[in-house]
């Protein structure tokens, strides 16, 4: 049987990482203390070094748990798409859907993005993370053109880098003017036409009767 720490341990780290995305959202990244997160999970300073190293390690294990979250919801959107009048319209807007979380991941990750800019070291690890989320973005539009009928004629790992890029730049603009640019509106408009640019249907074999 596991040691009593050992099987406390995941909800310790559940608990800080809850706190930390909390105190995140409200001080930024840098004007959240690890003093503050571990006040907020009701823990101390002994904890928190004991599961993570430092701030960015922690932010690197929300941005996991976030990509996880993404990859579930984008396939499940996938899994559905075949039900739906306009399969690829529904797929969007599923996957361009804003909430309170998925905004406050934005800001997060969007302060942080400029922290790593500012740091090679830090910015090689965010790359190595952004680079397993893409793949299995990439891993998803393969199934998405299955379903289509349609076959790729573009590197899918590069496609997926324009789809994030679309996705991110609309999102800050929908939070920036929420009035003029509904959440989703960019998306909609345009991912069709790159998903079709970027592919050509599938043939099918004929056969002689």
């Amino acid at each position: 049987m596991p040691k009593g720490p050992t099987k406390r341990r995941p909800q310790t780290t559940a608990r800080l990482l809850d706190a930390a995305l909390e105190t995140f959202t409200e001080r930024g990244f840098h004007g959240a203390s690890i003093e503050e997160i571990c006040d907020r999970a009701g823990f101390t300073r002994g904890a928190f070094y004991s599961n993570y190293r430092t701030k960015e390690e922690l932010f690197f294990a929300l941005f996991d748990l976030h990509a996880r979250r993404v990859v579930d919801r984008l396939a499940a959107a996938v899994d559905e798409m075949q039900d739906a009048e306009d399969p690829l319209h529904a797929l969007i807007a599923r996957a361009s859907a804003l909430d309170e979380a998925e905004r406050r991941w934005y800001l997060l990750s969007t302060e942080f993005t400029l922290h790593a800019i500012r740091h090679p070291d830090t910015a090689r690890t965010l790359a190595d993370h952004d680079r397993r989320l893409r793949g299995e973005i990439a891993r998803l539009l393969a199934v998405l053109f299955d379903r289509l009928g349609r076959r790729p004629t573009v590197d899918l790992d590069s496609l997926a880098r324009l789809v994030t890029a679309l996705h991110e730049g609309s999102l800050a603009q929908s939070l920036v003017e929420p009035d003029q640019l509904p959440p989703g509106e960019l998306p909609g408009t345009y991912l069709p036409l790159v998903i079709h640019a970027a592919s050509r249907a599938r043939r099918t074999r004929r056969t002689d009767s």
